[in-house]
């Protein structure tokens, strides 16, 4: 007998984090304040790297584009979670359903592969230091840039079209906070194999396949920087390796876990756990592990206080100076 797939027309119920609505009030507040948060710092990222000249360098280049796929990527998901848990109504469409796993796994898969592209900026640049303008010029940057963004998109679409070809004939409750592809596939009632190996494919390409690539010019940069004779040297050179390799670990740590084993191993519980942290936590420290630790960000964003600072300051000064304009008493006519 022929499976139908009649959900274009349905909705899926997304899972509440408690039945209480107290806690719910709660974690409203709190995950409003991360995603806030994770949105500011990383739009202040990018506002620091366009304004000013010396964060025009092809790893800063790299890091506006990381942040504009956090604020995305956040964005995708937060809002109809904070909303089902201020209004309690955890229903989302089937299109609204879809959207949010095409964006998801296209922002993901994207910043996979941009990771790998700051490795090897970061090897070209310490490694290779004469040749650097040469290899990472503007054209390569973008072509780069390009190439992870379209990789991102075309997996993305061909993942979401496989799954939501898939008749869900079950509960129509999903045991995530958002449409993901491993509890979505557990919802079908058809056989979901094809689907899991070319997930466990994708994965190969875009997580292990980008993984090496981290590992191999790491371990070139370790290599470079063992044979530095001063430890001052040394230092300096670390430093600017720590955040992006600190950022790598996290990232690649949470989505290896999530998407490399099978359906049958899956707990709604525990995914839910380490899903957040790629949701809240990635995108809040990424802008935080990147300025914090750089003397570059901290400078420019110093300077653009001063700036406004200054403009406030000249502001306020030139209207106590300016006389105040009088105007000639009404004469009766």
């Amino acid at each position: 007998m022929e499976l139908k797939n009649h959900t274009l027309d349905s909705s899926f119920r997304l899972m509440m984090f408690s039945d209480l609505p107290w806690v719910n009030w709660v974690l409203f507040v709190l995950f409003l304040v991360m995603y806030l948060l994770a949105v500011v710092a990383n739009l202040l990222l990018i506002l620091l790297q366009r304004l000013d000249s010396h964060l025009r360098t092809p790893m800063y280049f790299f890091i506006s584009h990381l942040s504009f796929i956090d604020i995305f990527y956040t964005t995708s998901i937060v809002p109809k979670m904070l909303f089902n848990l201020l209004t309690g109504d955890t229903s989302i469409s089937f299109v609204g359903c879809a959207m949010q796993m095409y964006f998801s796994l296209t922002l993901g898969a994207t910043e996979c592969l941009l990771l790998a592209a700051m490795a090897y900026d970061r090897h070209v640049a310490i490694c290779q230091p004469l040749f650097y303008h040469v290899r990472m010029n503007q054209r390569i940057c973008v072509a780069l840039t390009a190439s992870c963004w379209v990789s991102g998109l075309v997996n993305s679409f061909f993942h979401t079209m496989l799954v939501f070809r898939l008749p869900f004939c079950m509960s129509r409750q999903i045991k995530h906070f958002f449409c993901e592809v491993q509890p979505m596939l557990r919802l079908s009632c058809a056989d979901t194999h094809i689907n899991e190996m070319l997930m466990l494919a994708a994965s190969v390409v875009f997580a292990v396949f980008s993984f090496l690539i981290v590992v191999c010019s790491y371990f070139n940069i370790i290599s470079t920087i063992i044979k530095i004779s001063s430890s001052k040297g040394k230092s300096k050179v670390f430093s600017t390796c720590s955040s992006h390799l600190t950022v790598v670990i996290i990232y690649y740590g949470t989505i290896t876990f999530n998407y490399m084993r099978p359906i049958s191993s899956y707990t709604s519980d525990r995914e839910r756990v380490i899903s957040l942290l790629y949701t809240f936590v990635v995108p809040m420290c990424n802008p935080c592990i990147y300025s914090m630790r750089n003397k570059e960000v901290k400078g420019a964003l110093i300077k653009a206080i001063v700036k406004i600072r200054g403009t406030l300051e000249n502001s306020r000064i030139v209207n106590q100076r300016s006389p105040k304009q009088k105007f000639p008493a009404s004469q009766n006519l």
